[in-house]
């Protein structure tokens, strides 16, 4: 499915960042609304949930989410996050610099000979090509070396010339075009003493980002005018170029690559701190982690400098913990507080749709992030149109700006799993600290977020609408009030169910990573008098509620008690409502926190007759779920009675106490049958289900009425499609007590 068009202008939000109050997003029309938003089915709607939340806020069996029990095996999204206070809390207040690699001088000048030093004692390289490397600079006097930024072309570039000992260096402005390349070669009189010597030691140049532009390429001609100028002064240049320079096609770049973040740290740390302290210092925990984060020469090299301190007793753990992060940090503030000619709107666009569909499908991740650079271009200058290229961009160095990397991987879908092209950061906290800068540090940009949540928020998309949740989640966790006023509870008073479904998906994974207070506007919601927000409440609690059971059932037990007030008035009465309480027990049955849960119910069964209905229909609910959601899979509820019933625990006389009430409740007698019957099916394709079954039956059986009522049901029940009964029909008869 695909997601509607992008907002017209009129669509626009209001400087504040709100929308108008009668439709936080526009509407459809009322056909489209009957058509494409009817009310998830809560079961259907957590497995979205799981399968689309992002690897920071899913993994592991904590209570936090509640997944099925299949074999005893708890499955959901919780536990292993990444975030909490190190990551989500106030920015760390650190700051480190990165000596000695800025990308060029600003203006030409020489190199210092004791930096070509310092450099050469640490540098290192990925492979063997650098010698060939060298070779060819001899030959061709001039090279490009084509790299991303901080990803040390320029040492790379600088070390060249080094090896061939071109003598002195000089640097030359950045300004420098390629039309003008080979002027830039030549000799004049204010050049450092030597540096014209045509007879003696060679000299070398290096030109950090050339720049580029389309009219202006770096040609061929270029490269040899300069190779000629540089023949006549015995000189050598290399010149280094981003990965979106415009080159024709008879350049041929090398490309740059760095090396292993770990060699560059061993290779600094042997000058800072000795051959003898490096594979101590390599060995500390904090360092590991460091270097599974994929970070840039420069802040290796930093890192190796406040080792060195480290070493020495000037530096503490702690500074040496928070580093990684801190480094983090500094590079997504480069990224958002540079101008337009560094990093372009519309890569900023990109990086923040990134971090909302970190390890999602790159193709979705471009296309909406192009979405979200025409909102933001609305924003920064309403007169001009956003120029997205149709065609021409290179995947390969977006992903290099955004230091992430690309991988074949399973996406879950409606129709189940299909491989995808999916784009991550290389570090999977980038994605956190992203979204908390634009939010928290560039509150201008909050009204095209706001909309481009609004948007994705409608799309038809399960895995879009989810990433909307888990963004806003981020947002909240790092500004409650600004979340919940702009984005949450727009949604939450929404008339679309698609809508209130991405506010309780916001609320779910704002508590999972570890918002303050959401339970207590879970609380106050199921008592508004607002249905939307009751809505909201129930559908949250079922999903939040594992980790504190007793809390959960008690609210859910006060919202039935008051729908009931009003049993007596049709008009009154919320179905609606009434049937998503049920839904809750039945996510809540299926969680981690099941047995909790059961005793829960078996306790206040009696307590009246709102609490009793809504235990029953729970439970019934639950019956009918099965392994995976499989037609014919084994249902949850009768695998748990199975293994509760071999390990003598008391789940299994909750489970039969609970059965034997929906049976004999003419409320749910026939509901109840329906389920029973769906077992009997099940059991006659599997010979556990059979067993666990024939275990169940006896212990329903505790009247004659009880007998009646499930021999009844034995004796007439269809095989499935107008089938003849099914045999195992006849074997569970036989289980029965005579009465």
């Amino acid at each position: 499915m695909t997601g509607p068009d992008p907002a017209a202008p009129g669509d626009a939000a209001a400087p504040d960042g709100t929308a108008p109050d009668e439709h936080p997003a526009k509407e459809s029309s009322a056909d489209e609304t009957e058509e494409h938003d009817q009310p998830q089915d809560a079961w259907a709607a957590r497995r979205d949930l799981v399968d689309h939340s992002p690897r920071t806020m899913k993994v592991g069996t904590h209570a936090a989410f509640g997944g099925g029990y299949v074999a005893g095996d708890q499955h959901g999204v919780s536990g292993g996050r990444v975030t909490g206070d190190v990551v989500m809390g106030s920015k760390t207040v650190h700051h480190w610099t990165f000596p000695g690699l800025s990308t060029a001088a600003s203006a030409s000048g020489e190199i210092p000979p004791t930096t070509l030093t310092r450099l050469a004692a640490t540098f290192v390289t990925a492979d063997d090509a650098f010698g060939d490397l060298v070779e060819r600079l001899r030959r061709e006097r001039v090279l490009v070396l084509s790299g991303a930024r901080f990803t040390g072309r320029r040492t790379a570039a600088l070390m060249l010339l080094h090896r061939l000992g071109a003598a002195p260096v000089v640097a030359l402005d950045r300004a420098t075009t390629p039309g003008s390349l080979a002027e830039a070669f030549t000799a004049r009189d204010d050049t450092p003493d030597g540096a014209t010597d045509r007879t003696g030691a060679a000299r070398g140049y290096v030109l950090c980002d050339l720049e580029t532009r389309r009219g202006s390429a770096l040609r061929e001609t270029h490269l040899l005018g300069a190779a000629d100028r540089l023949a006549e002064q015995n000189a050598y240049a290399v010149i280094t170029v981003g990965p979106t320079a415009v080159l024709e096609d008879d350049v041929f770049p090398f490309v740059w690559r760095p090396p292993a973040t770990e060699d560059v740290l061993a290779a600094h740390l042997r000058v800072r701190a000795g051959e003898d302290a490096v594979p101590r210092l390599l060995g500390l925990p904090a360092v590991k982690e460091f270097l599974d984060h994929g970070h840039q020469p420069r802040e290796v090299a930093a890192f190796a400098q406040l080792l060195g301190r480290y070493a020495e007793g000037g530096a503490t753990e702690q500074e040496v913990a928070s580093f990684s992060l801190v480094s983090l940090e500094n590079q997504v503030r480069e990224w958002f507080e540079e101008d337009e000619t560094t990093v372009h709107l519309r890569d900023k666009a990109f990086l923040i749709a990134l971090a909302a569909f970190d390890d999602g499908p790159y193709a979705l991740t471009a296309e909406l992030g192009d979405r979200l650079y025409d909102f933001l271009q609305q924003t920064q200058n309403r007169s001009l149109a956003a120029d997205i290229p149709v065609f021409g961009t290179h995947i390969g160095k977006r992903l290099q700006l955004a230091r992430a990397r690309l991988s074949e991987g399973e996406e879950h879908t409606e129709w189940g799993p299909v491989t995808q092209t999916k784009a991550a950061f290389h570090d999977e906290r980038a994605s956190l600290v992203l979204l908390r800068e634009v939010w928290t540090g560039h509150p201008s940009a909050r009204p095209a977020l706001i909309q481009w949540l609004r948007r994705l928020a409608e799309d038809g998309r399960p895995l879009v609408r989810t990433r909307a949740a888990s963004t806003v989640a981020v947002l909240a966790r790092t500004d409650l009030p600004s979340a919940m006023a702009l984005v949450i509870e727009p949604w939450a008073r929404s008339n679309r169910f698609r809508h209130r479904l991405v506010a309780v998906n916001s609320l779910t994974l704002a508590h999972h990573i570890g918002t303050p207070n959401v339970p207590r506007i879970l609380d106050t919601w199921s008592a508004a008098e607002d249905r939307r927000l009751r809505w909201v409440a129930v559908r949250a609690y079922a999903l939040i509620g594992p980790e504190r059971p007793a809390q959960a059932l008690a609210a859910l037990r006060a919202a039935a008690r008051e729908l009931y007030r009003h049993a007596g008035d049709p008009d009154e009465f919320d179905v609606e409502t009434a049937g998503e309480l049920a839904e809750a027990v039945v996510l809540l049955l299926l969680s981690p926190a099941s047995s909790e849960v059961l005793d829960d119910l078996r306790t206040h069964l009696d307590d009246d007759r709102a609490v009793h209905d809504l235990a029953v229909g729970g439970f019934i609910g639950a019956c009918g779920r099965t392994q995976d959601d499989e037609r014919h899979g084994v249902p949850l509820v009768l695998d748990w009675y199975a293994r509760a019933a071999t390990d003598e625990n008391r789940a299994a006389d909750g489970i039969a106490h609970l059965w034997r009430e929906a049976l004999g409740d003419p409320h749910h007698t026939t509901s109840a049958l329906a389920a029973m019957r769906a077992w009997v099916l099940a059991a006659d394709r599997s010979t556990a289900v059979e067993w666990a079954l024939a275990a169940l039956l006896p212990r329903l059986v505790t009247t004659p009425t009880e007998y009646q009522r499930l021999s009844h049901l034995l004796h007439t029940m269809p095989g499935e499609d107008g089938n003849p009964p099914p045999e195992v029909a006849a074997r569970l008869l036989g289980t029965l007590p005579p009465r």
